[in-house]
């Protein structure tokens, strides 16, 4: 029997899996539950119908992941179309209903017709991991800055005057505010005292923070309502930011230490502005394998500093912003770029001429980002290291 492709719908409990052939007919369309031998037993179905089964996916993790490794255990090709990629095909296909399980014989028909799928493959041990340690970072940085900002408006609320004089992302203004909230409080304690209780506390520039603090509260000599309880929430809030910079420490040596263990760990540092942490989050985002991308410019487009193309009729040359790329590969490449004016003459150079042609700043970086993809790419692809002078004019 020919060739048939499979298309699963993936769920957080079920998943729905529909076989086609050739034609386009249905040969098995079945719900399952997201568990070990009832996806086995789909498995073993689907193959009775043919040995040569081509596995189409709409998730790439989370609730997709178990059928994705039992698929890629039994050395089954699975390709993956976003949920975008599908809603946007679900619209040339009859009938305005949206079930699983046109969803699913959508997945199918698209993996039969399209050649441009990115396969999934088992994945690497180390990014596999650093993918886990990066998203837990993202989600522990997006927490602080969310306990920060509630802690913000809190201390406006009732120390106006503090707020403003704190840079309350560092740990002395924290420990600060975890021991004292209010004018009265300070005004009570003093300069002197205040700094050395800060001392104690191993508080860095003790003596600045503690005029800083005094200063403010001499300007304010006005309770406000509610200020006892506010306080409170101030020392809490004061905690928590504290105890998240904490676990960000934490998870940073973690993921330094299995980012070293990386075969590329040298080479994707060795790129002025791609750090420990923007490194392991590049390898993150493209699983370290660059064959995936076939060619630099499709990294670029798949990272969002590529320019798509908007020409209709005789108009040519139009370019927008992309729309379809990874948001977590463009904020690598857009940082790191932005790093690297500050340390490396070569990119200054090119960011000052990309001005100099009348860019904006925010489009300067970005052409420095396309370009710097070329040069982290053929750095991947020959195994080297990053060098001011290229090795062919050092030959020269």
């Amino acid at each position: 029997m020919a060739a048939i492709w499979a298309g699963i719908d993936a769920g957080k409990t079920h998943h729905h899996c529909v076989a086609i052939d050739e034609s386009g007919r249905r040969l098995l369309s079945r719900r399952v539950a997201n568990d070990e031998p009832e996806l086995l037993q789909l498995l073993s179905d689907v193959l009775e119908l043919c040995d040569e089964v081509t596995w189409g996916i709409d998730l790439a993790d989370g609730g997709a992941a178990l059928a994705i490794a039992i698929l890629l255990n039994h050395d089954q090709p699975v390709l993956y179309l976003s949920g975008r990629a599908i809603h946007r095909a679900s619209e040339g296909y009859r009938g305005e209903g949206k079930t699983d399980a046109k969803d699913a014989a959508v997945i199918a028909d698209q993996v039969r017709i399209r050649r441009d799928l990115h396969p999934l493959r088992t994945g690497d041990e180390t990014v596999t991991d650093l993918k886990i340690l990066t998203g837990r970072r993202m989600d522990l940085v997006a927490d602080r800055t969310r306990t920060v900002n509630r802690l913000r408006a809190q201390l406006t609320s009732i120390f106006p005057g503090l707020e403003r004089g704190l840079d309350l992302t560092n740990t002395g203004p924290l420990t600060l505010l975890a021991g004292y909230q209010t004018p009265a409080a300070l005004r009570r304690l003093g300069t002197k005292r205040l700094e050395t209780w800060l001392r104690n506390r191993s508080v860095r520039n003790a003596e600045q923070l503690a005029e800083t603090a005094l200063q403010a509260a001499e300007r304010q000599h006005t309770s406000l309502p509610g200020e006892k309880l506010t306080a409170q929430l101030v020392h809490t809030l004061a905690k928590e930011v504290t105890a998240l910079n904490q676990q960000v420490a934490e998870i940073d040596k973690l993921i330094e230490a299995r980012f070293r263990q990386h075969r590329d760990f040298e080479v994707i540092t060795s790129m002025p502005g791609l750090g420990i942490i923007l490194g392991a989050e590049f390898l993150a985002a493209t699983g370290g394998d660059m064959a995936i991308f076939g060619t630099p410019d499709r990294l670029a487009g798949f990272g969002g500093v590529a320019p798509a193309p908007r020409d209709s009729g005789k108009i040519s040359g139009n370019l927008r912003r992309p729309q379809r790329y990874n948001r977590r590969l463009q904020r690598v490449f857009y940082t790191s770029a932005l790093f690297s004016i500050r340390h490396c003459e070569e990119s200054r150079r090119i960011y000052d001429r990309k001005r100099a042609e009348g860019k904006r700043h925010t489009q300067a970086i970005l052409a420095l980002a396309r370009r710097r993809v070329n040069v982290i790419w053929a750095l991947l692809r020959d195994g080297r290291t990053y060098e001011v002078v290229p090795p062919a004019a050092l030959a020269a």
